[in-house]
């Protein structure tokens, strides 16, 4: 059993948050109608403390806190792509005192690439809100002949399948699953190697190791500004508001085509419907502050909310294309 680790903050109305420097949201207070959780209140969150999913889940809390007038505390609970995290979540009460930040992994892409998952991702939750997404990003060594993703599919499919190298960081991570998606529509294949961290991928590709690779925007935007890499698409379903200048891969031939990392708040099933609703709407309200747009912007991602049926959809939809993607990669589950 993976090992589980723990580091907890609480966050409520009133409470400084200082590790995110936020201001007051315009506003703030509890919201109207909304009846306090009782007692402290924990947030599961997937990953470490002080990464990007940690940080969305401190501001989902402190929004949640000035909403309710009830703290709620990020509890980092690492394993398994985020399967720990979310068994959690789906085996406490439904009283609105856990609630999961899950991700794409926890909500779709899990159940296809891991032999067991201890929840069933429809329906052990009551989805809530988007939270946030970030994009990918496909780039490519200077010295690599592309200089647009017409021209690297043209390249691929003139050497034939495999003959071209591209790296991700870990097997079934965001950056795989979107260019085994890419790969799929363009109708090319080439060669995954797989790295065990984004750092040494990045070295082996600035190095020009090789010369293509596809992972999130944030992490390779300092080398594209500088030079050392270059931007063929990013994978959002428009163009990033920090790179408006990188062309999306949908408006250079394959329409519909969107592959994001994305992050959103869930709680148990059995969940009171009305519970639901106003911590879905709280969370809306607080996304869309100024104060939260620029935090989160800070950091790479775009804001998101959406009503909890909205979400629904949204998961079916992902469902059914990470299922086909997957599939068509022929990715067993492990």
């Amino acid at each position: 059993m993976p090992i589980a680790i723990r580091r907890r903050a609480v966050l409520g109305a009133g409470l400084g948050v200082a590790t995110l420097a936020v201001p007051p949201l315009a506003g703030a207070g509890r919201a109207q109608g909304f009846t306090p959780v009782d007692g402290v209140a924990r947030i599961v969150v997937p990953f470490a403390a002080g990464g990007t999913t940690d940080v969305m889940a401190r501001v989902v809390a402190h929004i949640l806190g000035q909403a309710t007038g009830s703290p709620f505390m990020v509890d980092n609970m690492i394993g398994a792509r985020g399967d720990v995290s979310a068994e959690i979540v789906a085996k406490a009460s439904p009283d609105g005192r856990t609630l999961l930040l899950g991700h794409v992994g926890t909500a779709v892409t899990n159940q296809y690439l891991h032999k067991y998952v201890p929840y069933d991702s429809v329906e052990s939750f009551a989805p809530i809100s988007l939270v946030g997404e970030v994009a990918n990003v496909l780039v490519v060594h200077p010295r690599f002949p592309a200089r647009s993703l017409r021209e690297l599919v043209d390249y691929c499919a003139t050497l034939g399948p495999s003959r071209v190298r591209y790296a991700s960081p870990e097997v079934g991570s965001a950056g795989h699953l979107a260019m085994e998606y890419l790969q799929s529509v363009a109708g090319i294949r080439l060669r995954h190697m797989i790295y065990d961290s984004r750092s040494r991928m990045l070295a082996d590709l600035l190095a020009g190791n090789f010369h293509v690779a596809m992972d999130n925007l944030p992490s390779c935007l300092p080398h594209i500004r500088s030079g050392a890499l270059r931007a063929l698409a990013v994978t959002s379903s428009q163009r990033w508001f920090a790179a408006p200048e990188i062309p999306t891969v949908a408006e250079q031939g394959y329409a519909d085509f969107e592959a994001t990392l994305w992050w959103y708040l869930a709680a148990p099933a059995g969940t009171r419907i009305d519970l639901v609703n106003r911590l879905s709407l709280a969370v809306g309200n607080g996304i869309r502050s100024e104060a939260m747009v620029r935090k989160i912007r800070n950091i790479g991602v775009r804001e998101l909310s959406c009503a909890p049926q909205d979400l629904v959809t949204r998961m079916a939809t992902e469902r059914a294309k990470w299922k086909k993607v997957i599939g068509h990669a022929g990715l067993e589950p492990q």
